[in-house]
Formats: C-alpha cells, structure tokens, sequence
C-alpha cells in the first residue's frame, strides 16, 4: 500500500458539487499541533457532497436571515455604549472581510469598534496601503507587532517542522483579540464567518460564538502542552537564548480571564458571501484588490496582506495536493459565482504555481537556501498524491482528469 502522510485518506475523492477533495484538512486547534498528528479531515456524504457544499445549501434553504439579523441588533443593543468607550473589537488586518464587518457595526448598528491587528510577517504593498486606508476610514486600531527576531525563527520552525510556516501568526492572531479585550474591558468581539463554514464540524455552525478552547489554556499547561512549531516553551526556553517575556503575545488567556466577553462570529449574522463581501469593501471602503491575480490563483482579493500567504497556501498543495486556485474557485462554484467546470479549468490552470514572486523575500525571511527550501518542501508531499514523471513533480489523482 502506497504510503499516505498525514493520516490523509487513502483513495482520493473530489467533490461533486465543487473542487475540494477529501484530503482537506479540518481546522485543528494550532497550539495542540504536532508533526505525526492524524489530520482531520471534511466529511463527504453519500452523494460525494462535501460537508461545505452542504452547509451552503443549510445556508440557503433553512437559515431565516431576517431573524438572525434582529438577532444581531439585539446584541448590539446590549453591548452598545453610550458614553463614546469602545463597545466591541474587531480583530483583522484591513482586508475585505475586516473592513466589511467593522463598517457595518460602526455606520449600520451604531456601535463604536475598535480595531485590531497582528503584524503580518511581512507586508505586500498593497496589504500595508489596504490597512493604512482601513484607519483613514474612521477606525481607531492597535496594531499588536511581536518580537519579530522571535516570530522569524518561529516560522522558519514551523515551516521545517511542521510544513505549517503560518502557524505562529495564526497563533498571535488568534490570542490577540481575547487578550486585548481583556487588558481594555471590552466585552464584546467579533469575528467574521466561522471557519466551519468550510467543512470543519459543519454542526458549530449552529452556535454564534467561538470556542473558547482555541484561545485559552490553564496556567498549568502552558509550558509542556502548548506547542508552537511543534515545539513546548520549555523545549525553546532551553534550547534558546529567548526569554518566556518575549512569547508572551503567544500564550493562551486562562479560560476564567474571558469568561465574561462574548467572542462572536459575524458571519453567524449575515448571509455571508465572500465575493459580495470583496465587493462591498471595495465600494463603500476603498479597499484595493491586488492590481494582477495572486500566484497561485486567479482571484485578486483573498488574503494578499503578507508575503507568507502564497507559501501558506503553496504548503496546503504539497501536503493535501489543494492549492489556493483549489479554495477559490470551491468557495466560487458554492456562492454561484462560477461553474464546476470553470472551477476545473482554473484549478488545472493555476493551482500548482511555485511561489516565484516573492520567493527572495521568503528566503530571507526563513533564511533558507533555496535548495534547502526545495529540499523541505518536497519532504511534504505524500506518495499518495504525488509522483516523479520525467523528473518534475505532479499530482497522482487531478480533478480535471477524473
């Protein structure tokens, strides 16, 4: 049997309603992951439906969205402030879906957001010119920068030892939010759709809120059972010269430090369609979309603030054999902003790029050779999903071909 890295699925199956196949993984809790963890991954019905695709229809079909709408004011009206103070905060890094939802709050619901945002590793010029008109649009933000000697080495660690060069800034920006509630008193946090409307745990669709669990931790286990990289604090304050201060924007907030802010998922609220959403940001915002498609993709809106993204996504292709081009276009052929088999030939068309671009800039960053960054990035694939023909790399199981 061909070796399958991961705990992926053995036989590859794509969706028959978008382009995902069943090797897409579930969002996982990052601080619990490890390098020989067993992937989650999306569920696909009896009609090879998959658990996305699914959610779209729920979302169509039995969602009453004027209700949830009322819903939405009457929260608003039970946080909102009358003194001027900050009544909620909005973490994001004024990309579209930031934009969208503090807009919304500040000139449709009165409420009063401040804004939030964790330092890409490293800004693309039209991510900074994106978050600095976010500001001009009428919004206070804090911008949180970690130590960037630390979180440097950490995604080089990361990307090495776990394929995930993402992770801290996941982490940073997952933990930044309840954090910044907790030292101003806000008691109120939205975040824009949940991650479930993707396919992981299509059920916690059913509640507003986040789990806690993503962000906290007892005080007694921060030291052995949180991981970053991979890695325990204990195993780097060790084998380092950094300090436990200097993880501290990382580190998880004791579930009793929150206990009395709501962390809310806007898109729990609204009809939430991404594109529209691009769309509304760009009119009422004056959010810039790229001014040429992101490598990997065709699409020129979608996650364009750091120069990590495109290696982000580039890792999910080794790992999972789904590139950026693969997310676009399911997300597109779902909202019936495109057909499958357009879908199809985009995937085709786009979905195995290399990050070129920036590729100099990543190199630096993680301070890598380039053949030491090959060499790491093709210890990623699995035999599963990838084969040597004539020397180059390429998919085993290609939706265009099934």
């Amino acid at each position: 049997m061909t070796n399958t890295k991961y705990g992926l699925p053995q036989n590859v199956e794509f969706c028959t309603k978008c382009v995902i196949s069943n090797q897409r993984p579930n969002s996982v809790i990052e601080f619990k992951n490890k390098k020989d963890d067993v992937k989650p991954t999306i569920d696909f019905n009896e009609n090879g439906v998959c658990a996305a695709c699914q959610y779209k229809e729920i979302k169509d079909e039995n969602i009453d969205w004027e209700k949830r709408e009322r819903e939405l004011q009457e929260l608003c009206d039970k946080y909102r402030s009358n003194d001027g103070s900050y009544d909620c905060l909005v973490p994001g890094s004024g990309g579209k879906d930031s934009r969208y939802v503090s807009h919304l709050l500040k000139y449709k619901y009165n409420m009063n957001p401040l804004t939030a945002t964790w330092a890409p590793h490293d800004y693309t010029d039209i991510g900074f010119r994106n978050m600095i008109s976010w500001f001009q649009d009428g919004f206070t933000n804090y911008l949180i920068t970690p130590n960037r000697k630390l979180h440097r080495f950490l995604t080089r660690e990361a990307f090495l030892n776990l394929g995930h060069p993402f992770q801290p800034f996941i982490l940073g920006q997952k933990i930044m939010a309840p954090r910044l509630a907790k030292q101003l008193g806000i008691k109120l946090v939205f975040w824009g759709e949940n991650t479930a409307e993707y396919g992981t745990n299509i059920e916690e669709n059913e509640i507003p809120t986040m789990v806690p669990t993503y962000f906290t931790l007892s005080k007694e286990e921060i030291y052995d059972e949180y991981l970053i990289a991979g890695k325990s604090i204990n195993s780097f304050l060790k084998e380092t010269d950094f300090t436990l201060s200097d993880f501290n924007p990382y580190i998880p907030l004791e579930p009793s430090d929150v206990e009395n802010v709501s962390f809310q998922f806007f898109g729990y609220y609204v009809n939430w369609d991404p594109q529209e959403i691009y769309y509304y940001a760009e009119e009422k915002t004056g959010f810039e979309p790229n001014p040429i498609r992101t490598e990997g993709s065709y699409s020129r809106y979608s996650s364009i603030d750091d120069k990590i993204d495109n290696l982000h996504y580039y890792t999910t292709l080794l790992k999972f054999g789904l590139g950026r081009a693969s997310y676009d276009a399911a997300q597109e052929i779902r909202y019936n902003k495109i057909t499958r088999d357009e879908g199809v030939k985009l995937v085709q068309k786009y979905d195995c790029e290399r990050p070129e671009k920036f590729l100099p800039d990543l190199l630096n960053y993680l301070s890598l050779t380039e053949k030491d960054f090959d060499e790491a990035c093709n210890n990623l694939r699995s035999d599963h999903l990838w084969r040597k023909n004539d020397g180059e790399w390429e998919l085993i199981n290609k939706i265009w071909e099934s």
